[in-house]
């Protein structure tokens, strides 16, 4: 073994749990990871761990990719998600019209407007995209 690969093998044991998922746990500890990283580092480029910080953000989105696809739906199907999770009735988003108006948006008979796009998105601080 030549010095070069010694050097690399005396860290790698150090580095490997960080950029290498391979089941749930070692995503668990690379989240939990990238957390404090995001903590100490924020969006600081200059600082020394950055690079670890995007390196490790890159993995785990492959590791989600793989493993926690996010399937295809509708902006409809997105709405209804999230009035399920927040367990909101059609009379909770006056925002996008009276309790009818939102029912008849939640079943597909009137489609999403731009401007609801744009209330929705801020009003669960979502991409609008996810409603497209």
């Amino acid at each position: 073994m030549d010095i070069i690969s010694k050097e690399i093998q005396s860290h790698w044991n150090v580095v490997q749990p960080l950029i290498s998922i391979r089941n749930e746990a070692d995503y668990d500890k690379a989240v939990a990871t990238l957390n404090a990283l995001l903590d100490e580092v924020g969006t600081n480029e200059e600082h020394p761990l950055y690079k670890l910080l995007d390196t490790l953000g890159t993995v785990i989105h492959a590791y989600e990719e793989r493993h926690h696809p996010i399937p295809d739906c509708s902006g409809i199907e997105v709405l209804k998600y999230l009035m399920e999770e927040h367990q909101l009735e059609p009379s909770d988003l006056p925002e996008l019209g009276s309790p009818d108006m939102v029912l008849a948006i939640i079943e597909g008979k009137i489609d999403l407007t731009v401007k609801n796009i744009h209330t929705l998105a801020a009003r669960f601080q979502i991409a609008p995209a996810v409603f497209v």
